[in-house]
Protein backbone atom coordinates (compact mmCIF):
# COMPACT_ATOMS: atom_id res chain seq x y z
CA UNK A 1 0.00 0.00 0.00
CA UNK A 2 0.94 3.57 -0.54
CA UNK A 3 0.76 4.18 3.13
CA UNK A 4 3.66 1.06 3.66
CA UNK A 5 6.39 2.51 1.19
CA UNK A 6 5.71 6.00 2.61
CA UNK A 7 6.81 4.42 5.73
CA UNK A 8 9.86 3.04 3.85
CA UNK A 9 10.78 6.54 3.00
CA UNK A 10 10.44 8.34 6.11
CA UNK A 11 12.78 5.51 7.73
CA UNK A 12 15.49 4.93 5.13
CA UNK A 13 15.77 8.34 2.71
CA UNK A 14 17.35 11.59 3.17
CA UNK A 15 14.36 13.96 3.82
CA UNK A 16 15.53 16.42 1.51
CA UNK A 17 12.36 16.49 -0.92
CA UNK A 18 8.74 17.84 -0.35
CA UNK A 19 6.91 15.22 -1.67
CA UNK A 20 2.81 14.29 -1.94
CA UNK A 21 1.85 11.77 -0.45
CA UNK A 22 1.46 9.99 -3.47
CA UNK A 23 3.38 6.60 -4.60
CA UNK A 24 3.57 6.12 -7.94
CA UNK A 25 3.98 2.78 -9.76
CA UNK A 26 3.06 2.89 -13.24
CA UNK A 27 2.45 4.96 -16.03
CA UNK A 28 1.02 5.39 -20.22
CA UNK A 29 0.59 8.79 -21.69
CA UNK A 30 -0.35 11.27 -19.69
CA UNK A 31 -1.95 8.92 -16.94
CA UNK A 32 -0.21 7.70 -14.24
CA UNK A 33 -1.48 5.24 -11.23
CA UNK A 34 -0.29 5.02 -7.58
CA UNK A 35 0.32 2.15 -5.64
CA UNK A 36 -3.53 1.65 -4.20
CA UNK A 37 -4.64 1.93 -8.02
CA UNK A 38 -5.74 5.23 -7.85
CA UNK A 39 -5.76 7.03 -11.72
CA UNK A 40 -4.16 10.62 -12.17
CA UNK A 41 -3.72 12.87 -14.79
CA UNK A 42 -0.01 13.85 -14.59
CA UNK A 43 0.44 17.47 -15.36
CA UNK A 44 3.60 17.52 -13.83
CA UNK A 45 5.25 14.99 -16.57
CA UNK A 46 8.37 14.60 -14.37
CA UNK A 47 8.93 18.10 -13.85
CA UNK A 48 8.85 18.86 -17.50
CA UNK A 49 10.82 15.40 -18.38
CA UNK A 50 8.15 12.72 -19.90
CA UNK A 51 7.77 15.18 -22.91
CA UNK A 52 6.59 12.25 -25.07
CA UNK A 53 4.72 10.91 -21.77
CA UNK A 54 5.19 7.88 -19.82
CA UNK A 55 6.37 4.70 -21.60
CA UNK A 56 6.61 6.40 -24.83
CA UNK A 57 7.07 3.06 -27.46
CA UNK A 58 9.75 4.56 -29.46
CA UNK A 59 12.03 5.19 -26.23
CA UNK A 60 10.87 2.09 -24.38
CA UNK A 61 12.06 -0.13 -27.21
CA UNK A 62 15.03 1.83 -27.84
CA UNK A 63 16.42 1.20 -24.25
CA UNK A 64 15.17 -2.62 -24.31
CA UNK A 65 17.24 -2.98 -27.32
CA UNK A 66 20.44 -0.91 -26.42
CA UNK A 67 20.39 -2.51 -22.91
CA UNK A 68 20.34 -5.95 -24.37
CA UNK A 69 23.47 -4.68 -26.54
CA UNK A 70 25.63 -2.29 -25.08
CA UNK A 71 25.40 -0.17 -21.77
CA UNK A 72 27.66 1.26 -20.81
CA UNK A 73 32.14 1.89 -21.90
CA UNK A 74 33.37 4.87 -21.22
CA UNK A 75 34.16 8.74 -22.76
CA UNK A 76 37.63 6.66 -24.22
CA UNK A 77 35.88 5.16 -26.87
CA UNK A 78 33.35 5.73 -29.50
CA UNK A 79 29.92 4.92 -28.75
CA UNK A 80 27.39 5.23 -32.05
CA UNK A 81 24.22 5.76 -30.29
CA UNK A 82 25.96 8.89 -28.61
CA UNK A 83 27.03 10.18 -31.91
CA UNK A 84 23.64 9.64 -33.37
CA UNK A 85 22.53 12.11 -30.90
CA UNK A 86 24.72 14.88 -31.47
CA UNK A 87 24.55 14.71 -34.82
CA UNK A 88 20.85 15.31 -34.89
CA UNK A 89 21.03 18.15 -32.29
CA UNK A 90 23.23 19.91 -34.28
CA UNK A 91 21.43 19.48 -37.45
CA UNK A 92 18.08 20.90 -35.94
CA UNK A 93 19.87 23.69 -33.97
CA UNK A 94 22.09 26.88 -34.63
CA UNK A 95 24.93 25.06 -32.29
CA UNK A 96 28.05 22.78 -33.79
CA UNK A 97 29.43 21.19 -30.45
CA UNK A 98 27.78 19.19 -28.15
CA UNK A 99 28.83 17.60 -24.52
CA UNK A 100 26.48 15.19 -22.74
CA UNK A 101 26.12 14.83 -18.81
CA UNK A 102 24.07 13.54 -16.73
CA UNK A 103 21.46 16.32 -15.36
CA UNK A 104 20.78 19.98 -15.90
CA UNK A 105 22.96 20.62 -12.98
CA UNK A 106 25.39 18.96 -15.28
CA UNK A 107 24.97 20.92 -18.46
CA UNK A 108 25.09 24.32 -16.75
CA UNK A 109 28.65 23.38 -15.11
CA UNK A 110 29.82 22.57 -17.97
CA UNK A 111 28.69 25.98 -19.86
CA UNK A 112 30.01 27.87 -16.77
CA UNK A 113 33.29 26.24 -17.18
CA UNK A 114 32.86 26.99 -21.17
CA UNK A 115 32.55 30.59 -20.13
CA UNK A 116 35.11 31.10 -17.74
CA UNK A 117 37.73 29.19 -20.26
CA UNK A 118 37.06 31.56 -23.00
CA UNK A 119 37.16 34.75 -20.65
CA UNK A 120 40.26 33.77 -19.82
CA UNK A 121 41.57 33.23 -23.44
CA UNK A 122 39.61 36.01 -25.12
CA UNK A 123 38.67 38.66 -23.10
CA UNK A 124 41.70 39.05 -20.43
CA UNK A 125 40.85 36.66 -17.70
CA UNK A 126 37.19 37.74 -17.20
CA UNK A 127 35.09 35.19 -15.50
CA UNK A 128 32.01 36.81 -14.00
CA UNK A 129 28.58 35.66 -15.28
CA UNK A 130 25.35 38.34 -15.07
CA UNK A 131 21.83 35.94 -14.40
CA UNK A 132 18.69 36.86 -13.26
CA UNK A 133 17.19 37.08 -10.21
CA UNK A 134 14.42 34.29 -9.74
CA UNK A 135 16.08 32.46 -12.09
CA UNK A 136 17.16 28.86 -11.44
CA UNK A 137 20.29 26.78 -12.52
CA UNK A 138 20.87 23.81 -10.20
CA UNK A 139 21.39 22.59 -6.98
CA UNK A 140 25.40 22.12 -7.30
CA UNK A 141 27.56 24.73 -5.29
CA UNK A 142 28.67 26.71 -8.70
CA UNK A 143 25.04 26.56 -10.34
CA UNK A 144 23.63 27.21 -7.25
CA UNK A 145 25.47 30.27 -7.14
CA UNK A 146 24.15 31.59 -10.36
CA UNK A 147 20.85 31.08 -9.09
CA UNK A 148 18.95 34.25 -8.64
CA UNK A 149 16.87 32.65 -5.56
CA UNK A 150 18.54 33.59 -1.89
CA UNK A 151 16.39 31.04 -0.70
CA UNK A 152 18.04 28.21 -2.56
CA UNK A 153 21.46 29.76 -1.14
CA UNK A 154 21.09 30.49 2.64
CA UNK A 155 22.38 27.83 3.76
CA UNK A 156 25.51 27.04 1.55
CA UNK A 157 27.34 30.09 2.14
CA UNK A 158 29.53 31.33 1.41
CA UNK A 159 29.10 30.87 -2.28
CA UNK A 160 31.22 30.35 -5.42
CA UNK A 161 32.42 34.22 -6.38
CA UNK A 162 32.06 35.42 -10.21
CA UNK A 163 28.17 35.65 -10.41
CA UNK A 164 26.07 39.09 -10.27
CA UNK A 165 22.24 38.93 -10.52
CA UNK A 166 20.22 41.63 -11.99
CA UNK A 167 16.42 41.83 -12.34
CA UNK A 168 14.67 39.51 -14.91
CA UNK A 169 13.09 40.96 -18.62
CA UNK A 170 15.43 44.06 -17.73
CA UNK A 171 18.23 44.98 -20.59
CA UNK A 172 19.76 48.48 -18.84
CA UNK A 173 20.08 46.18 -15.56
CA UNK A 174 22.39 43.50 -17.39
CA UNK A 175 24.00 46.78 -19.70
CA UNK A 176 24.68 48.32 -15.95
CA UNK A 177 26.16 45.50 -14.47
CA UNK A 178 28.80 44.84 -17.43
CA UNK A 179 32.59 45.56 -16.54
CA UNK A 180 35.72 44.25 -17.74
CA UNK A 181 35.47 41.18 -15.67
CA UNK A 182 32.35 39.77 -17.82
CA UNK A 183 32.64 36.78 -19.75
CA UNK A 184 29.12 35.96 -19.83
CA UNK A 185 25.06 36.29 -19.74
CA UNK A 186 23.42 33.41 -18.74
CA UNK A 187 19.04 33.28 -19.08
CA UNK A 188 16.14 30.91 -18.86
CA UNK A 189 14.81 31.96 -21.97
CA UNK A 190 11.36 31.06 -19.66
CA UNK A 191 12.14 31.35 -16.33
CA UNK A 192 10.22 27.47 -14.79
CA UNK A 193 10.86 27.43 -11.29
CA UNK A 194 10.52 31.84 -10.80
CA UNK A 195 7.08 30.91 -11.75
CA UNK A 196 6.45 30.87 -15.08
CA UNK A 197 7.68 34.34 -15.86
CA UNK A 198 7.78 35.19 -19.42
CA UNK A 199 9.91 38.34 -20.58
CA UNK A 200 9.26 41.22 -23.30
CA UNK A 201 9.00 39.74 -26.98
CA UNK A 202 12.30 41.32 -27.55
CA UNK A 203 13.93 41.14 -24.46
CA UNK A 204 16.31 38.00 -25.57
CA UNK A 205 16.98 40.02 -28.88
CA UNK A 206 18.22 43.34 -27.07
CA UNK A 207 20.07 41.13 -24.90
CA UNK A 208 21.87 39.63 -27.82
CA UNK A 209 22.40 42.69 -29.55
CA UNK A 210 24.37 43.60 -26.26
CA UNK A 211 26.61 40.71 -25.79
CA UNK A 212 27.14 41.36 -29.06
CA UNK A 213 28.14 44.78 -28.98
CA UNK A 214 30.58 43.99 -25.85
CA UNK A 215 31.92 41.16 -26.59
CA UNK A 216 29.78 38.97 -24.50
CA UNK A 217 28.68 35.22 -24.58
CA UNK A 218 25.02 34.72 -24.80
CA UNK A 219 24.33 31.77 -22.04
CA UNK A 220 20.35 29.97 -22.72
CA UNK A 221 19.28 27.58 -20.22
CA UNK A 222 17.08 25.61 -21.49
CA UNK A 223 16.43 22.49 -19.49
CA UNK A 224 13.22 23.28 -18.86
CA UNK A 225 12.49 25.54 -21.78
CA UNK A 226 13.78 23.24 -24.62
CA UNK A 227 12.86 20.06 -26.61
CA UNK A 228 9.26 21.32 -27.66
CA UNK A 229 8.39 22.72 -24.27
CA UNK A 230 7.70 26.13 -25.57
CA UNK A 231 6.20 25.15 -28.91
CA UNK A 232 9.56 25.27 -30.87
CA UNK A 233 12.22 22.80 -30.28
CA UNK A 234 14.33 24.94 -28.89
CA UNK A 235 13.00 28.06 -26.95
CA UNK A 236 15.85 30.43 -28.30
CA UNK A 237 13.60 30.01 -32.03
CA UNK A 238 10.51 31.36 -29.88
CA UNK A 239 12.13 34.67 -29.50
CA UNK A 240 14.28 34.94 -32.81
CA UNK A 241 17.78 35.04 -31.34
CA UNK A 242 21.01 32.13 -31.65
CA UNK A 243 22.86 31.85 -28.47
CA UNK A 244 26.50 31.23 -28.52
CA UNK A 245 25.61 28.33 -25.75
CA UNK A 246 22.69 26.43 -24.84
CA UNK A 247 21.98 23.48 -22.17
CA UNK A 248 19.59 20.93 -22.33
CA UNK A 249 18.43 18.22 -19.56
CA UNK A 250 15.09 17.07 -18.58
CA UNK A 251 12.83 16.40 -21.67
CA UNK A 252 16.39 15.30 -23.46
CA UNK A 253 15.68 12.08 -22.00
CA UNK A 254 12.07 11.38 -22.12
CA UNK A 255 12.46 9.82 -18.26
CA UNK A 256 15.94 8.55 -18.60
CA UNK A 257 18.45 10.72 -16.97
CA UNK A 258 21.04 12.89 -19.48
CA UNK A 259 21.83 16.48 -20.00
CA UNK A 260 23.74 18.35 -22.59
CA UNK A 261 25.58 21.83 -23.67
CA UNK A 262 25.96 22.67 -26.79
CA UNK A 263 27.92 25.87 -28.69
CA UNK A 264 28.78 27.73 -31.53
CA UNK A 265 32.50 26.60 -32.49
CA UNK A 266 33.97 29.33 -32.63
CA UNK A 267 33.45 29.74 -28.68
CA UNK A 268 34.37 26.09 -27.87
CA UNK A 269 36.92 26.64 -25.54
CA UNK A 270 37.44 23.81 -24.13
CA UNK A 271 39.87 20.96 -25.10
CA UNK A 272 41.06 17.22 -24.02
CA UNK A 273 41.48 17.12 -20.85
CA UNK A 274 39.19 20.05 -19.52
CA UNK A 275 35.88 18.59 -18.96
CA UNK A 276 34.46 15.15 -18.92
CA UNK A 277 32.23 12.74 -17.29
CA UNK A 278 32.35 8.80 -16.42
CA UNK A 279 28.08 8.32 -17.45
CA UNK A 280 27.82 11.41 -19.54
CA UNK A 281 26.26 10.51 -22.96
CA UNK A 282 26.45 6.99 -22.48
CA UNK A 283 25.32 4.76 -24.69
CA UNK A 284 21.98 3.55 -22.90
CA UNK A 285 20.60 7.23 -21.92
CA UNK A 286 22.01 8.31 -25.76
CA UNK A 287 19.71 5.74 -27.57
CA UNK A 288 16.74 6.26 -25.65
CA UNK A 289 16.85 10.12 -25.89
CA UNK A 290 17.90 9.69 -29.67
CA UNK A 291 14.80 7.84 -30.39
CA UNK A 292 12.64 10.34 -28.48
CA UNK A 293 14.23 13.33 -30.03
CA UNK A 294 13.71 11.38 -33.72
CA UNK A 295 9.96 10.81 -32.94
CA UNK A 296 9.71 14.36 -31.73
CA UNK A 297 10.70 15.68 -34.47
CA UNK A 298 9.64 13.70 -37.26
CA UNK A 299 6.25 14.33 -36.08
CA UNK A 300 6.10 17.96 -35.38
CA UNK A 301 5.37 17.31 -31.87
CA UNK A 302 6.60 21.25 -30.88
CA UNK A 303 3.80 22.57 -32.74
CA UNK A 304 1.20 20.56 -31.06
CA UNK A 305 2.32 21.33 -27.52
CA UNK A 306 2.23 25.01 -28.81
CA UNK A 307 -1.70 24.18 -29.95
CA UNK A 308 -2.75 22.62 -27.10
CA UNK A 309 -0.91 25.01 -25.08
CA UNK A 310 -2.95 27.65 -26.39
CA UNK A 311 -6.34 25.49 -25.10
CA UNK A 312 -4.87 24.87 -22.02
CA UNK A 313 -4.45 28.26 -21.17
CA UNK A 314 -7.80 29.23 -22.49
CA UNK A 315 -9.21 26.97 -20.42
CA UNK A 316 -6.65 27.99 -17.00
CA UNK A 317 -8.47 31.54 -18.17
CA UNK A 318 -11.94 30.45 -17.48
CA UNK A 319 -11.25 29.62 -14.08
CA UNK A 320 -9.31 33.08 -13.26
CA UNK A 321 -12.78 34.19 -14.44
CA UNK A 322 -15.01 31.73 -11.87
CA UNK A 323 -12.57 32.13 -8.68
CA UNK A 324 -11.63 35.92 -7.44
CA UNK A 325 -8.94 34.28 -5.38
CA UNK A 326 -6.85 33.15 -8.81
CA UNK A 327 -4.98 36.24 -9.42
CA UNK A 328 -2.78 35.50 -12.82
CA UNK A 329 -2.74 33.15 -15.15
CA UNK A 330 0.08 32.78 -17.02
CA UNK A 331 2.67 30.46 -19.47
CA UNK A 332 3.97 29.90 -22.94
CA UNK A 333 3.60 26.35 -24.78
CA UNK A 334 3.04 23.65 -21.93
CA UNK A 335 4.26 25.39 -19.58
CA UNK A 336 1.59 27.42 -17.50
CA UNK A 337 1.47 28.89 -13.62
CA UNK A 338 -1.62 29.55 -11.85
CA UNK A 339 -1.02 32.13 -9.27
CA UNK A 340 -3.19 32.62 -6.11
CA UNK A 341 -4.09 36.14 -4.20
CA UNK A 342 -2.68 34.27 -0.58
CA UNK A 343 -0.57 31.42 -0.42
CA UNK A 344 -2.70 28.34 -0.67
CA UNK A 345 -0.49 26.13 -3.37
CA UNK A 346 -0.11 23.38 -0.43
CA UNK A 347 -3.91 22.97 -0.10
CA UNK A 348 -4.13 23.22 -3.93
CA UNK A 349 -2.16 20.38 -4.66
CA UNK A 350 -4.05 18.08 -1.80
CA UNK A 351 -7.25 18.42 -2.97
CA UNK A 352 -5.78 18.11 -6.52
CA UNK A 353 -4.23 15.11 -5.91
CA UNK A 354 -7.81 14.08 -4.23
CA UNK A 355 -9.51 14.58 -7.87
CA UNK A 356 -7.05 12.48 -9.55
CA UNK A 357 -4.57 15.42 -11.06
CA UNK A 358 -0.64 15.78 -10.44
CA UNK A 359 0.40 19.40 -9.98
CA UNK A 360 3.77 21.28 -9.22
CA UNK A 361 3.60 23.93 -6.16
CA UNK A 362 6.37 26.18 -8.14
CA UNK A 363 5.73 29.31 -5.11
CA UNK A 364 3.56 29.10 -1.67
CA UNK A 365 1.05 30.76 -3.98
CA UNK A 366 1.38 29.49 -7.48
CA UNK A 367 1.12 25.97 -8.99
CA UNK A 368 2.52 25.24 -12.20
CA UNK A 369 1.23 23.17 -14.95
CA UNK A 370 3.63 21.13 -17.32
CA UNK A 371 2.25 17.87 -19.10
CA UNK A 372 3.24 15.83 -21.38
CA UNK A 373 3.62 17.75 -24.71
CA UNK A 374 1.40 14.70 -26.41
CA UNK A 375 -1.26 15.77 -24.31
CA UNK A 376 -4.81 15.99 -25.92
CA UNK A 377 -7.36 18.77 -26.48
CA UNK A 378 -9.26 15.80 -24.36
CA UNK A 379 -7.00 15.43 -21.43
CA UNK A 380 -6.69 18.96 -20.74
CA UNK A 381 -10.23 19.56 -20.48
CA UNK A 382 -10.57 16.57 -18.26
CA UNK A 383 -7.93 17.68 -16.37
CA UNK A 384 -8.89 21.49 -15.66
CA UNK A 385 -12.26 20.05 -14.58
CA UNK A 386 -10.77 18.39 -12.25
CA UNK A 387 -8.48 21.12 -10.80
Amino acid sequence: KSSEWIAVENKYYAQTVRRQPVVLVRGEGTRVWDADGKEYLDFVAGWAVDNLGHCHPAVTQAIVEQASTLVQTSNQFYTVPQLLLAQLLVDNSCLDRVFFGNSGAEANEGALKLARRYGKLHRDGAYEIITAFSSFHGRTLATLAATGQPHYQAGFTPLLPGFVHVDYNDVEAIMSATNDLTAAVMLEPVQGEGGVNIPDDDYLKRVRAWCDQQGLLLILDEVQTGMGRLGSLFGYQEYGVEPDVMTLAKGLGYGVPIGAFLSKEYCMALVPGDHGSTFGGNALTTAASYAGTKFLIENDIPAHAGAMGRHLLAQLNELKNRFSFVSDVRGKGLLAAVEFEGDISGRVLSHANQAGVLLNGVKPNAVRLMPPLTITREEIDEGVGRI
